[in-house]
């Protein structure tokens, strides 16, 4: 399959603020978590259905799967919720802020078949 480049900003959603009092082993924030937005043109582009899975690659070696929305991000750029699969694509540097720098940074997204970890 074919893989393009895309500028990944992780972050906090608002959704994750209010299921984080039900905790991070429930199934919704786990869902939230291994879930990443998209442009619908470049879903489109890329042959990704609705509720599609691709894997995403970092600079830093790290990847993780993702189950694919499409959503109201700029095209080339993806959107993700800090958890699990976007710690394995962060690198160790933290620039003296204690958290590794998890905006800008560009990845490597392909389409695959196989669903994300649930």
């Amino acid at each position: 399959m074919v893989a393009r480049r895309f500028t990944m900003n992780a972050g906090r959603t608002s959704k994750q603020g209010v299921q984080i009092n039900v905790g991070k082993d429930h199934d919704e924030y786990i869902a939230m978590t291994n879930t990443l937005t998209m442009h619908p043109d470049d879903m489109k582009e890329l042959g990704i259905e609705q509720g599609g899975t691709v894997r995403v690659r970092s600079e830093f070696g790290g990847e993780a799967v993702f189950k694919c929305q499409a959503g109201k991000v700029p095209s080339g750029m993806i959107f993700v919720p800090y958890g699990p699969p976007t710690c394995r694509l962060m690198g160790s540097e933290t620039d003296g802020t204690g958290m590794p720098t998890s905006k800008g940074w560009e990845v490597e997204v392909e389409p695959i078949s196989t669903p994300p970890p649930p």
